[in-house]
């Protein structure tokens, strides 16, 4: 099988499926011999689900043959976080601490792509914990440090960094991540993926690690903008073992936005003094793409509050206490990152004040963005300034310059869609984010699908052997 078929956005390996020119066993096995190649040398794997893999393969295939076709997702093999919990398959949330853990029942995401007949190929690498007690370091990991596709002396970026890497490498089709804090975004934007965040609610978190309580997202990695909006229909929606799920159904059609202009807000974006013409160059090509499609383009200011100080005390607060028998036990000092050790040790001591007071900035914060929405339909700006930094130095000194919206957005559960807008000039890659207001996934999706409709960023692949 070529290996061009395994770099195909899922919409066109569908078609391929569905007309049997290809199988899902075919398909499968290609990519379980490129995540036993290419994803193990990124250490973006966790654990391959062979065996699960070939039967969920041969009862797609059976079931194509006989005209049961379940929808655009049967038989695409993808790759989940190893954060997400699979029946008698080891679920280690990434942490030395958590080696044994398997658990006896499917988070409701796997559920519902298994229903959708997607086939599972793999749990994928992750930061120890999605990074609750605050990491210094790429190797904050059971799996050691997640390389990147595009060069692999660079990070694939956290915490889901397996999803984005997998992706990027061609090692699977899709992938699930979730967000506190550009755990998505971030990925995506460094391997030159496409990947959704959804509103907070829009998708069921029973089964996944709980972070934190209030900001966690849980959401698809692909090639495209729509095939993240086929991933989100098939996983979106109420789920009575999570009280935090919403009830808003999500459907999405590319034609109901066909010729619309959208007024988009631009995030204000300091170039110079982040030291970032490669960020400024691409950026101002997207902009004229969106000038050329006739989109209307309105500068926006977010109102002056302490969003990235109230999103951190929030996390670190409710982080801490998601983990607090870990904590306690002594076990936490098996991690990998003794940064996050510290991190998670402080967060038991945060004032219940401090954490009241993050938490009524928050509620005014939902108040300041119904007033932004109130000017534009969606906001835009680069998802990071620079392009993946070095995997073997601090983060603390790597992520000076780096830019990103991810504070304001994630305290106050806003959807947002990360492409691939263009590369540095060392090639690599960088992200064009679109934040939507509540519930508004199918905009962002939209305008993100008919700018990739203008470029073909989204299509390109990283030299890798």
């Amino acid at each position: 099988m070529s290996d061009d078929l395994l770099f195909l956005p899922l919409t066109e390996q569908a078609k391929l499926l569905k007309s049997r020119k290809v199988s899902s066993m075919e398909l499968t096995q290609a990519y379980l011999s490129a995540l036993e190649t290419r994803g193990r040398a990124l250490n973006a794997v966790a654990e391959i689900t062979a065996e699960l893999a070939l039967l969920q393969a041969r009862q797609a295939d059976r079931e194509m043959a006989e005209g049961k076709y379940r929808g655009i997702l049967h038989g695409i093999p993808y790759g989940a976080k190893d954060l997400f919990a699979t029946k008698g398959i080891p679920t280690r949330w990434g942490s030395p601490a958590h080696q044994e853990q398997v658990f006896e029942h499917d988070a409701t995401v796997i559920e519902r792509l298994r229903r959708a007949g997607a086939v599972l190929v793999a749990k994928l690498a992750m930061i120890e914990l999605a990074g609750a007690g605050g990491y210094e370091y790429a190797h904050a990991s059971a799996t050691g440090a997640c390389l990147n596709p595009w060069n692999t002396s660079r990070w694939a970026g956290g915490s889901s960094s397996g999803s984005g890497a997998a992706v990027s490498a061609g090692a699977v089709s899709f992938a699930l991540g979730t967000e506190t804090w550009g755990s998505i975004t971030v990925p995506a934007a460094f391997c030159g993926v496409t990947g959704l965040r959804p509103t907070y609610g829009r998708v069921s978190r029973y089964g996944a690690m709980a972070l934190s309580w209030t900001m966690d997202k849980v959401g698809p990695m692909a090639r495209s903008a729509e095939d993240c909006a086929h991933i989100l229909q098939a996983i979106a929606g109420y789920d009575p073992r999570d009280a935090s799920s919403a009830s808003q159904p999500f459907q999405y059609r590319f034609s109901r936005w066909k010729g619309h202009r959208f007024r988009i807000g631009l995030l204000p974006v300091d170039f110079t003094q982040n030291k970032a013409p490669d960020a400024e160059r691409c950026f101002h090509a997207v902009l004229e793409v969106f000038r050329k499609r006739k989109m209307e383009l309105v500068e926006v200011k977010l109102p002056d509050l302490p969003y990235d100080e109230s999103a951190e005390m929030i996390i670190m607060a409710e982080g801490s206490s998601a983990f607090e028998n870990l904590i306690r036990s002594g076990r936490v000092n098996a991690l990998a990152d003794q940064s996050q050790v510290a991190g998670l040790l402080s967060g038991l001591a945060i004032p219940a004040a401090d954490y009241l007071r993050a938490m009524r900035v928050r509620s005014e914060a939902l108040r300041a963005m119904h007033k932004v929405f109130a000017t534009c339909e969606v906001l835009m700006a680069p998802t990071l300034l620079q392009g993946a930094p070095p995997v073997a130095r601090s983060l603390n000194e790597t992520w000076v310059n780096m830019g990103g919206n991810g504070g304001f957005a994630n305290l106050t559960g806003l959807p947002s869609v990360s492409v691939p807008m263009g590369f540095t000039g060392d090639g690599l890659p960088l992200g064009l984010e679109i934040i939507g207001a509540p519930y508004e996934e199918a905009k962002i999706l939209a305008l993100a699908q008919v700018f990739q409709q203008e470029t073909d960023w989204h299509r390109r692949r990283p030299p890798m052997p």
